[in-house]
């Protein structure tokens, strides 16, 4: 484990501070203890709560580039740490995607009541998120999917990370670094710029990952859950996407066999998986038209 020594070289940026004293702290039950959600904004009439999920070894922080555009935008946000990751308590069993789906819905109907949410799934989120919505459709008015692993069309891993854990401080360090590089970022120079941020939430997000044997972002699980969901679903993704390469084209038609609403995909060019972050001023455009598409229906 990287210990507190080691995270102290790496401090939180004051802007992810500044955006966790702004938000309300809400929890709901999870396995042993609580999930724990995040909230900016208020509500609107007539405007569902947006609910955004993070991706795998991650947290709300995947997010942090997104929330002050998003309240802008004049959108309520509510961003959980997933259980088992961050802040929340594991599942009450399991240890990948489909063991979040009851815990989901559960904190969704007791923050919202019967209300709808707009979903926004990253990577992993948006596995989950999938699954989610193929168990209990109603809980969400439309999906967005973001850079989403299990669509079935890449045959093998596309990347192959560096084991950490086992290693000195220094070293854990550097494969943080090429971890980013190999999976997470286009641009290599993001890893230390915006005062080492990406690095900085890498880092201290991994270490609180306590589901690391995850396996149905390798198979085709995310295409199979949503030939169940009816809502409307959009897909955007870093056109250098590292977990689909030269299969990114492969995309599209996935998409358009597995969801039977699906309203198309966008890629954003110059970025890699972690999208949002890499490019978050296309990305909003992509994900505002998106939202605002899907909610005419």
């Amino acid at each position: 484990m990287v210990t507190a020594r080691a995270l102290a070289t790496l401090p939180v940026p004051a802007q992810v501070l500044a955006l966790e004293r702004q938000a309300r702290r809400e929890t709901t039950p999870c396995g042993a203890g609580d999930m724990v959600w995040h909230a900016w904004g208020t509500p609107r009439d007539g405007v569902p709560p947006l609910v955004l999920l993070h991706g795998g070894s991650g947290s709300w922080t995947h997010w942090v580039r997104n929330i002050a555009d998003l309240m802008d935008a004049g959108r309520e946000l509510w961003i959980p740490d997933l259980p088992g990751f961050g802040d929340s308590a594991s599942p009450a069993s399991g240890g990948d995607a489909d063991a979040l789906a009851g815990p989901m819905a559960e904190g969704l109907r007791t923050l919202f009541g019967p209300r709808q949410c707009d979903l926004v799934g990253f990577s992993f989120g948006g596995l989950t998120a999938g699954l989610l919505l193929a168990a209990h459709p109603e809980v969400a008015r439309q999906l967005v999917v973001v850079g989403a692993p299990a669509m079935g069309v890449v045959p093998q891993r596309q990347v192959a990370l560096k084991a950490w854990r086992h290693l000195p401080e220094a070293a854990q360090i550097a494969a943080h670094r090429y971890n980013l590089a190999a999976l997470m970022l286009k641009d290599e120079a993001l890893i230390d710029a915006l005062d080492g941020l990406a690095l900085g939430l890498h880092v201290a997000n991994v270490v609180r990952d306590r589901m690391p044997r995850r396996r149905l972002a390798h198979t085709d699980a995310l295409a199979r859950a949503l030939s169940r969901v009816d809502c409307p679903v959009h897909a955007i993704y870093g056109r250098s996407d590292a977990l689909y390469k030269e299969w990114i084209g492969a995309l599209e038609g996935a998409y358009a066999a597995a969801a039977p609403d699906f309203r198309g995909l966008a890629l954003i060019d110059d970025a890699g998986h972690w999208v949002q972050f890499e490019r978050p001023q296309a990305f909003m455009q992509a994900l505002l038209a998106a939202l605002r598409a899907g909610a005419g229906k």
